[in-house]
């Protein structure tokens, strides 16, 4: 059994690396736009499936495979907080995260082909931000780090010194909470080929 991940991030790519998961990348162009009133535990669940879908429909003759689409938001006072697109829009982010706790949401979908079967569910992370002074956001942002990041930060990075602690899957915060998706690959019968 192949596993197929509809994803181009490194990062969920090294997490499936490191755990030694074999695997295939196919990156699946989805629009990510949130719709009207939707929740932010839809909104990932959404677009996680539409992704997964996206990279099974790419190939009709894959033969047996799992399909695994992820889509990670923090979420911080009931806002989104998307990757920022500027200096100033990812200062306000961190200035928002400073010395407070929020939220990481990452939607996962597991289909399997040709045995038709699906599992979608939601991951959900508190972590919880230390202080930030002028001078940290500063250093922070001069490293680069935050520009691809949703939320401005990445745990796993320079921002690690910056996080207190957390409640959950570090894994999640990074984008793929990987021992969720290995139950749900075991219970849709992965086999590594």
């Amino acid at each position: 059994m192949r596993l197929i991940l509809a994803s181009a991030s490194p990062r969920r790519a090294e997490i499936l690396h490191n755990a030694n998961i074999g695997f295939e990348v196919r990156t699946a162009l989805v629009d990510e736009s949130r719709r009207a009133a939707e929740s932010p535990a839809d909104y990932v669940r959404r677009l996680a499936l539409e992704k997964a879908s996206a990279a099974m429909n790419a190939k009709k003759d894959d033969g047996d495979c799992l399909y695994l689409g992820a889509d990670t938001i923090v979420l911080a006072d009931g806002e989104v907080l998307g990757k920022p697109e500027s200096d100033e829009e990812a200062r306000m982010m961190l200035r928002r995260l400073s010395g407070a706790v929020h939220e990481v949401h990452t939607g996962v979908a597991l289909l399997r082909r040709p045995v038709p079967a699906e599992r979608v569910i939601v991951e959900t992370t508190r972590v919880h931000f230390a202080q930030l002074s002028e001078e940290d956001i500063d250093s922070y942002l001069a490293s680069g780090e935050p520009f691809d990041k949703a939320g401005a930060y990445a745990i796993q990075g320079i921002a690690g010194r910056y996080i207190d602690r957390i409640e959950g899957c570090y894994f999640n915060v990074v984008g793929l909470p990987l021992a969720r998706i290995w139950s749900l690959m075991r219970e849709l019968g992965w086999e590594q080929s």
